[in-house]
């Protein structure tokens, strides 16, 4: 983060006054109760947990489960996820009920500490408490792990955590969710997993200089971990608007579909959380994502004929044995890169990782067998990546803009970073 924005975010802290946050409303008992398993119990807040892809992020890299340590890197700094197994001393032994509602709507610790919005309570304040009661019966079943959580690694006044009052207070839209007696039972338990357990914002929202997400504009897109998550409104080049109902219930179950397979930080997502949600889940979430309209269209320049020359040539020896001539893929196995709306994000940062560092499919019960792309870093330089990367988006009818070589050399300094 620059220089600029660390003086822009100390000056917003300074200033700025806490202010109301809302008012907690009960949501509707379909919107609560449509996930399978027995309400109020820890069975359903198995359920639930694995909706909101809790273990992902409490867990380390070899981490025991839950036990928190993984490394959440921010434009800010690095925050390490908390232990969240019943542990007394160092997880949420401790923890009542209430304790833990009140970290999961307002971003407060049992002892009164503040809690950064890594852990993405924002969203979570739109769970009813009879959801939140389960997940919390569930985490109560884990082994108990002593662990102690790990200082965030983060710059003044940041690391003042009585500093997230203020962010609170700005940005923090707290209460459950609401629904909306204009729309369908199945489109109000879409919302409600979307805007809520499943914080899909988190990743797929642009965000302001302080690190809160366009309210107004919340699924157009945005970065999040150093990956570029594209929208997931009804854009046709880089949305969902080419996607059907049922492409987006078989994206989320197995991974992939006609049109897309999840790669880098979704596979992990895919493999870890959407494909255990029920189908009638699924579809709902399909149901209120296909209702959102297409942001305005931006039509970028195109690429000049010497870079899309260049780039086939590298294309046609790099990628054209799995990804096919016309960038179709072979289904079943390879994705494709025509059409695409991660290949066509208005940032190609996710497309230029996956160059880089290779990418996995996700290993599924509905798809085992989690094919992996090799990686190209230390095949291909800065420069004949972005010729790639900038064909690629621009190949069989994709449009987006080019990539630059200095692009592709930051992308690279990071992930080299984030591996040291």
């Amino acid at each position: 983060m620059n220089a600029l924005r660390h003086i822009a975010i100390a000056l917003a802290l300074a200033v700025a006054t806490v202010v109301g946050t809302g008012t907690v409303i009960a949501n509707s008992a379909d919107v609560q109760r449509a996930s399978p398993g027995p309400h109020a119990s820890a069975e359903h807040g198995r359920y639930l947990v694995r909706a909101g892809d809790c273990m992902s992020c409490h867990t380390a890299d070899n981490g025991a489960p839950f036990a928190g340590g993984r490394a959440v890197p921010t434009p800010f700094g690095t925050i390490y996820s908390t232990n969240i197994t019943p542990d007394r001393s160092t997880g949420i032994g401790d923890w009542s009920e209430d304790d833990f509602y009140r970290a999961m709507h307002e971003g407060i610790a049992r002892d009164g500490h503040h809690l950064y919005p890594a852990f993405p309570y924002p969203w979570f304040t739109r769970i009813s408490r009879d959801d939140v009661r389960d997940i919390k019966a569930y985490l109560d079943t884990r082994p108990a792990v002593r662990q102690v959580n790990r200082a965030p690694e983060l710059p003044w006044p940041l690391s003042v955590r009585g500093a997230m009052a203020v962010w609170n207070g700005m940005y923090l839209d707290e209460g459950v969710y609401r629904a909306d007696p204009a729309k369908s039972a199945q489109w109000n338990r879409g919302a409600y997993l979307v805007r809520g357990l499943g914080h899909c914002s988190a990743c797929h929202g642009d965000k302001n200089f302080a690190g809160a997400v366009d309210k107004d504009h919340p699924l157009n897109g945005g970065f999040a971990e150093n990956m570029y998550a594209p929208a997931l409104t009804g854009g046709k080049r880089d949305g969902l608007g080419q996607w059907s109902e049922q492409d987006i219930v078989d994206y989320l179950g197995s991974g992939r579909n006609a049109i897309a397979t999840a790669g880098g930080a979704m596979a992990e997502v895919v493999q870890q959380s959407t494909q255990y949600l029920s189908e009638p889940d699924r579809r709902a979430i399909a149901v209120y994502l296909k209702s959102l309209p297409a942001p305005k269209a931006h039509d970028p320049a195109g690429i000049d004929d010497e870079t899309m020359k260049r780039g086939a040539a590298l294309y046609l020896d790099n990628c054209e044995a799995c990804h096919m001539r016309g960038g179709t893929g072979q289904a079943g196995a390879f994705p494709p890169l025509k059409n695409s709306s991660a290949v066509q994000a208005a940032e190609p940062d996710t497309l230029i990782t996956a160059i880089l560092q290779g990418d996995r499919v996700p290993a599924t019960q509905a798809d085992p067998t989690g094919l992996a792309m090799p990686a190209f870093a230390d095949r291909l330089d800065d420069g004949e990546i972005a010729e790639l990367a900038s064909y690629i988006r621009n190949a069989w009818g994709n449009r987006a803009a080019g990539v630059d070589a200095g692009e592709v050399r930051s992308i690279r300094n990071t992930l080299r970073q984030a591996h040291h």
